[in-house]
């Protein structure tokens, strides 16, 4: 069949149903699509749980879903081969520009919860972790809550237009509601409660004291490899299922999720689906951001510096696996529990990485850096130097991330201005400077400035100048087992 003649996805087609909203997701990207949506999809009671899904800083992944009513393909792609599935639980696609519509859904009484994946840096959290209401987005949508009272489509931070629908439920009446972090953050739940009321603060004490009250805050562990869809994964569906779907998503086979708090309202089975659902979820968040996520960082500044564009590359390259494995030793000194399985969460790990078929791009992981690290890469560090080891393996990170943004000319991170201006200064002092810039204060401490500073160049492509592929990491190991 010619590609001119394939139907195109609509539920009619498939025959999957559209659920009444009762769940308002901010940040509709290809991760909320192959986690939250797959989870919701297969829990028990998944017919009653419809998703309203906002864009964020783009209208285009909302224009594409909703000429397909919502519906995309997921393709689950192993090492031996791929399977299909329409997922059908994203029930209205929308542009996150459109705050009135926001505003509609978070104040109907059906609504439960609004979840976000808006990555870290939209969190406006400054290098002590802290909710930074000066920063540049927030302070010009403070002003614009000020003019408007929340009802202007000026809006520009996930946030602000969050804290505008929030008001809008208050005045409704329309109860509590919980809110889920879905983000790569230790304690993501904390983190929005932070951020969410310092800018409700900022803008009405009122609706702050509400918030404090009548809103509760999920944290989360989440975890699924979702590269960007290309436009092979839009040839393959076409192909193998027989119809046009402008917005297919590719993930690994393996998912996790791990979740704590309160649902005043009810939530979807999604236990039924394999989710986890604890007391205590820190363990699990660390375990994820240190092991997954940190390898993750590491690898997207080494593995580039070394040529290298995706992680399965990167990973067979035995200067950067080595560093990963060191990285790994470090961190799994501090992750106690028996629950955690942590040699076979490794070993789980080292497969989902080699999977070449996931082309998962060292460029998209290296993204704000500068945030990422100070969750990945310092809590590591800093636990090591505590129990009286030197934390070299997690230096080394710190020293790849420093000079990976040596070589970028336009750089994806929150702190890039001040990051290009570090780049004026040299040796030890632009160190220094970028290491405060991913935690306040860090390089303050010489000893961890001259650490970081001595590993810099370990993953320049000129080899005749980096350690080799044996020497740095056995001189890494030895200090971690010191």
């Amino acid at each position: 069949m010619s590609a001119s003649r394939l139907p195109v996805l609509d539920r009619t087609l498939v025959n999957v149903p559209k659920a009444p909203v009762r769940i308002v997701h901010i940040g509709l990207g290809a991760f909320h699509r192959s986690h939250e949506a797959w989870y919701t999809q297969h829990a028990g009671d998944g017919a009653q749980w419809g998703i309203a899904a906002f864009t964020g800083r783009r209208p285009d992944a909302a224009v594409a879903l909703s000429a397909q009513d919502g519906l995309f393909t997921l393709i689950e792609r192993s090492g031996t081969g791929d399977s299909f599935e329409v997922v059908g639980s994203i029930a209205e696609a929308v542009d996150g520009a459109d705050v009135g519509r926001l505003r509609e859904l978070v104040a109907a009484p059906e609504t439960a919860m609004v979840t976000l994946t808006i990555t870290e840096a939209a969190y406006g959290l400054d290098s002590n972790g802290s909710f930074d209401a000066g920063a540049p987005g927030f302070a010009s949508d403070l002003g614009a809550l000020r003019d408007t009272a929340g009802n202007s489509g000026t809006l520009t931070t996930p946030l602000g237009r969050l804290v505008a629908a929030l008001a809008g439920r208050r005045d409704a009446g329309a109860g509590p509601v919980a809110v889920v972090s879905c983000d790569n953050l230790a304690g993501n739940g904390e983190v929005a409660r932070r951020a969410i009321t310092g800018l409700a603060q900022a803008w009405d004490e009122g609706l702050a004291r509400w918030i404090n009250r009548e809103v509760s805050f999920v944290s989360t562990s989440v975890d699924r490899i979702t590269p960007r869809t290309t436009d092979a994964d839009i040839a393959e569906v076409e192909e193998s299922c027989g119809y046009r779907d402008s917005s297919p998503v590719a993930a690994e086979p393996f998912r996790n999720w791990v979740l704590s708090g309160d649902f005043p309202q009810g939530r979807p089975r999604w236990e039924d689906a394999g989710a986890v659902v604890v007391d205590d979820i820190e363990p699990y968040e660390n375990r994820k951001l240190w092991l997954l996520n940190g390898a993750h960082s590491l690898l997207a500044y080494a593995g580039q510096l070394r040529g290298h564009t995706t992680v399965a590359q990167a990973l067979a390259d035995p200067l950067c696996r080595d560093a990963v494995e060191a990285f790994w030793d470090e961190a799994a000194e501090h992750l106690q529990g028996a629950d955690l399985r942590i040699p076979e969460y490794r070993e789980a790990l080292r497969a989902r990485f080699v999977n070449g078929r996931i082309a998962h791009h060292l460029s998209q992981i290296a993204a704000d850096g500068s945030t990422k690290l100070r969750m990945r890469a310092v809590p590591v560090l800093m636990a090591e130097r505590t129990g009286g080891r030197s934390g070299a393996a997690s230096a080394l990170m710190l020293a790849a991330w420093i000079d990976y943004v040596a070589g970028q000319k336009e750089l994806q991170d929150p702190l890039s201005a001040s990051i290009a201006a570090s780049q004026e200064t040299q040796g030890t002092a632009r160190v220094a400077a970028l290491l405060n810039l991913v935690s306040e204060g860090l390089g303050g401490d010489a000893d961890i400035v001259h650490l970081v500073a001595r590993q810099c160049g370990t993953f320049s492509k000129d080899t005749s100048t980096a350690p080799s592929a044996t020497d740095a990491p056995a001189h890494l190991i030895s200090e971690r087992n010191s």
